[in-house]
């Protein structure tokens, strides 16, 4: 069954690039394109009523409902990244270094940039809302949230997402010691650290989240590979076969996620064909995700992904409904 279970509606910083990007995508769905200035005034109509209805628009995830139809996808888990809520911004302020140097100013502006969504109940309200219409049009719609894990910050995390009709939630890692690894504007400090070290330190906050029990999903195990910097894989074996046991032992899944590979340097999916090798030896459950951020995005490179599992030995896909997981036929 075709799933994709990682699928952003928004993702700042709001910027020129965000608009252009967001006007290919409407271009996608425009059909027979005859450039003309009618076409333009038509493709800057839909641009206009998507930026003025934001980020919850309905106009917006039909075009995700109409790409998945066309790829004869099943079912799509659309997730938000929970620091995009002012109702969340405490966590974050907390646990991201902000001190007032270089590092710290760059990822206070990033937040501002990304934080805009009053509050996190906006989004449930509104994917749970367009739930029927999904399912009438022959494709399951799923609640998730993707919820950044950090050392000693357990308890407040398990605050902010409990007690929410959540689907699923996403798991992950995208800071090391309060540092965003993989915003562009940070990618200098991989040249002021030892690799092996930092691989390490991520593999300790993946086990810890996994050990954490708060996640039904642990996302792209080896995003710290996004800008190529990465050890010999040699070297990285044993951090996978930790990651692989704290998995096991404790019965969560993970995804492969096809995200860095059509959108990042590294040009490879997590987790990479080691890794995933590494995860197949003791049949880790697993998912499909395109960690799309825009509509036609959906699903891109899961049909490789899927024949990639079959070639390690996956049988089964996983899904979820109301915090569940179920099993269903690649």
């Amino acid at each position: 069954m075709k799933i994709d279970y990682h699928v952003h509606l928004e993702e700042g910083p709001y910027s020129a690039n965000w608009i252009g990007r967001t006007a290919n995508a409407m271009e996608f769905f425009m059909g027979n394109k005859v450039y003309s200035y009618k076409w333009m005034k038509s493709l800057l109509a839909r641009l206009n009523k998507r930026v003025k209805e934001g980020a919850y628009s309905v106009y917006w995830l039909d075009l995700y409902l109409e790409r998945a139809k066309q790829l004869g996808i099943k079912e799509v888990g659309i997730v938000d990244h929970l620091y995009r809520f002012h109702d969340t911004l405490d966590y974050y302020e907390k646990h991201i270094y902000l001190q007032p140097d270089k590092l710290g100013s760059i990822q206070r502006k990033w937040l501002n940039q990304v934080s805009v969504i009053p509050s996190m109940n906006q989004f449930i309200e509104f994917i749970q809302s367009q739930k029927e219409k999904w399912k009438k049009q022959g494709v399951q719609l799923k609640l998730g949230i993707e919820a950044d894990f950090f050392p000693n910050g357990e308890e407040e995390l398990e605050q902010l997402v409990a007690c929410k009709p959540w689907d699923y939630v996403i798991g992950s890692v995208h800071f090391i010691n309060g540092w965003g690894f993989d915003n562009p504007e940070c990618a200098y400090i991989f040249e002021q650290v030892n690799l092996m070290k930092l691989y390490k330190i991520h593999t300790s906050y993946i086990c810890q989240a996994i050990e954490s029990q708060l996640f039904d999903l642990v996302a792209h195990l080896d995003n710290l590979k996004v800008f190529c910097y990465r050890p010999d894989e040699k070297l990285l074996q044993g951090c996978y076969e930790k990651v692989t046991s704290s998995l096991r032992k404790h019965n969560i899944a993970t995804e492969l996620n096809t995200g860095l590979s059509y959108r990042a340097p590294i040009d490879e999916a997590c987790p990479s064909p080691n890794y995933l090798q590494t995860l197949a030896k003791y049949q880790i459950p697993m998912t499909l995700s395109s960690d799309a951020h825009y509509p036609d995005d959906l699903g891109t490179n899961l049909d490789l992904a899927t024949e990639q599992l079959r070639k390690y030995g996956f049988k089964t896909l996983v899904t979820f409904s109301k915090r569940k997981r179920y099993h269903v036929p690649i």
